[in-house]
């Protein structure tokens, strides 16, 4: 009885052995099953680090792009003779009758947009060089201070209509004027004086008479508490092309109305820069007689309109995209213009998608409503 009893015994712990043999082995299935998960994961990310080509075009593009203790404007060596001071950016009169203006020269920003009457306006920006003079400084409008925004800069500009002052205080900005909000729309407030910080020429009659220079604008930043440290900007540099990179693109146009007020350019090879002519007329400094030259050329498309009022106000989009058009180096690259806000700088891409790279120096930016106004 007791042997048969243990031959009963054992028979379920056969049974149990094979049961636990097929339990691993479905537990060593499932193993296999995430092993196989696994590699699914190991091949996402295989392919989730395929930007090699992006990765590589961006460390080409890096290895051209100056970098170091520079200008953030122009792109030149910080010295005794290249400054880096917060940007200055100052609303220029473009009227015929302020014509030829003075310290354009000096410059390195040059922004221009059509305003009301077809007329032009311009911004001048200085970070790495002074101005003595300065002029003749003009009145504000809504777009240009938004255009100028992208610098962080101390913006300064003759007054501005009544809606306007409210505008730009709305952007954050750092300003001079001698002329300040009188609706109490705002708390913009006459902070730099005629006389002491600006003056008057007499040959000239109001409002194509208004001028400064870049010190006595300094000066009147720090005495309003401004720095004069920081800023931002919009360019990457590399150095010029070398002669036998050059191109031909020898004549560029930007219409903005009529042919009085055309920004015309002309190439010359030998010292790699754009002559700026306004209509038919060389840009001249007033002072020095100097030509007004520039070492890259932007022409950028957005969406210009009237906006209908009885001053006839334009309304220009400085945010979000457009087609743009970048000269330099004798050559044209086609490419876009982005911008994310007002407070941010815009990005400048060739058709590749890839970040513009220009020449160490001035640069020229206008802005046209169709880009068949870009003629070169």
């Amino acid at each position: 009885m007791s042997l048969k009893r243990t031959k009963v015994a054992k028979i379920p712990l056969v049974f149990i052995l094979l049961i636990l043999v097929v339990f691993f082995v479905a537990l060593s299935g499932c193993a296999g099953g995430a092993e196989t998960s696994e590699t699914k994961i190991g091949v996402e990310k295989e392919t989730t680090t395929q930007v090699q080509p992006t990765e590589t075009t961006e460390k080409q593009i890096s290895e051209k792009q100056i970098t170091g203790n520079i200008n953030i404007l122009t792109g030149f060596g910080i010295s005794d003779e290249v400054l880096n001071l917060r940007p200055l950016a100052i609303m220029i009169n473009n009227h015929t009758e302020a014509r030829p203006q003075s310290g354009l020269n000096k410059a390195d920003v040059l922004i221009e947009v059509v305003d009301e009457g077809g007329i032009t306006r311009l911004i001048a920006v200085y970070s790495s060089k002074d101005a003595d003079i300065v002029g003749p400084i003009r009145s504000a409008r809504q777009y240009y201070a938004e255009l100028a925004r992208m610098f962080d800069p101390i913006y300064v500009f003759w007054g501005t209509y009544p809606e306007g002052y409210k505008l730009i205080e709305n952007m954050d900005l750092d300003v001079l004027t001698p002329l300040g909000d009188t609706t109490g729309a705002s708390l913009i407030q006459a902070n730099i004086s005629e006389g002491s910080d600006a003056w008057r020429d007499s040959s000239r009659v109001a409002p194509h008479n208004a001028y400064s220079s870049t010190q006595k604008l300094k000066d009147a930043a720090k005495r309003n508490g401004y720095s004069l440290e920081g800023g931002q900007s919009p360019f990457n540099f590399k150095l010029d092309a070398t002669n036998d990179d050059r191109g031909d693109v020898s004549n560029v146009k930007v219409d903005f109305s009529v042919q009085a007020f055309a920004a015309n350019f002309e190439y010359e090879e030998s010292t790699n820069k754009y002559t700026k002519f306004t209509g038919e007329n060389k840009d001249l400094d007033r002072e020095t007689n100097e030509p007004l030259l520039f070492n890259n050329i932007i022409a950028l498309v957005t969406d210009i309109a009237n906006s209908g009022d009885s001053d006839g106000h334009m309304i220009v989009r400085t945010t979000g995209n457009g087609k743009a058009l970048f000269f330099f180096d004798g050559n044209v690259t086609e490419g876009t213009w982005e911008r994310t806000s007002i407070f941010d700088p815009m990005q400048f891409k060739d058709s590749n998608g890839d970040t513009v790279l220009f020449n160490r120096g001035s640069t020229y930016i206008g802005m046209v409503q169709e880009t068949d106004r870009i003629i070169y």
